[in-house]
């Protein structure tokens, strides 16, 4: 499903209360210099570069606000026209730049990994949301890249339960010297929503946005 989060509402709101203090305003402004025209002494007149000057202000002010409601219906149409385009990616499988992926009952945890050079050994370490540590084991490896799933099931046989986990990698070459290896999440995507003009995408529980992806496919 594809849903829009309204996120100008309130602003939205603001702009409108301030439209209207500001006709308000104006309004009383003109009955004020109405009343004071009318009852100005006609061999003293009044000066009106004053009132001009202030008739020139709540111009510049009221264009600014309709300036501003003009940007916010661009910027939703724009928003709107981005999240059409992301709801496409519906059903891909993408590879994000986060090292956060999520596991459910029915899906795994999956990630791709990428290392700065080629790694003989691998240990990866899982934490949770809350920062602790679940699990720590090797990790099969080739070459510079690959791919590790996990059902969410420890070393020790336990199985934990569904949401995010974070996976960091430590490799080292033949000769026992570290190479930074980093883990990136990947899955497919079940649902886009825009937040605050931003596209998130939902993958297996995970919030991403659009910008952090790296690869569709």
């Amino acid at each position: 499903m594809t849903t829009v989060n309204s996120a100008t509402t309130v602003a939205d709101a603001k702009t409108a209360a301030a439209s209207t203090k500001i006709n308000a305003d104006f309004d009383m402004f003109l009955k004020l210099l109405t009343t004071q025209m009318q009852n100005q002494d006609p061999l003293d007149p009044m000066d009106t570069a004053q009132y001009t000057q202030q008739l020139v202000q709540y111009s510049q002010v009221e264009q600014s606000i309709e300036q501003t409601k003009t940007l916010k219906e661009m910027l939703s149409a724009f928003g709107t026209q981005n999240l059409m385009q992301a709801s496409a990616l519906i059903g891909a499988q993408v590879e994000t730049n986060s090292e956060i992926s999520g596991l459910s009952a029915a899906t795994p945890a999956q990630w791709t990994w990428s290392a700065t050079r080629e790694v003989a050994s691998m240990t990866g370490t899982i934490t949770d949301e809350k920062g602790k540590v679940v699990d720590t084991f090797p990790i099969d490896t080739s070459g510079t890249s690959g791919a590790f799933t996990w059902d969410g099931t420890t070393s020790n046989g336990k199985k934990v339960d569904p949401g995010l986990y974070k996976l960091e990698l430590e490799g080292k070459d033949a000769s026992g010297t570290a190479v930074s290896a980093t883990a990136h999440a990947f899955g497919k995507v079940t649902d886009v929503e825009l937040d605050n003009g931003s596209v998130q995408l939902t993958i297996n529980g995970l919030q991403v946005a659009s910008g952090d992806l790296l690869r569709v496919g």
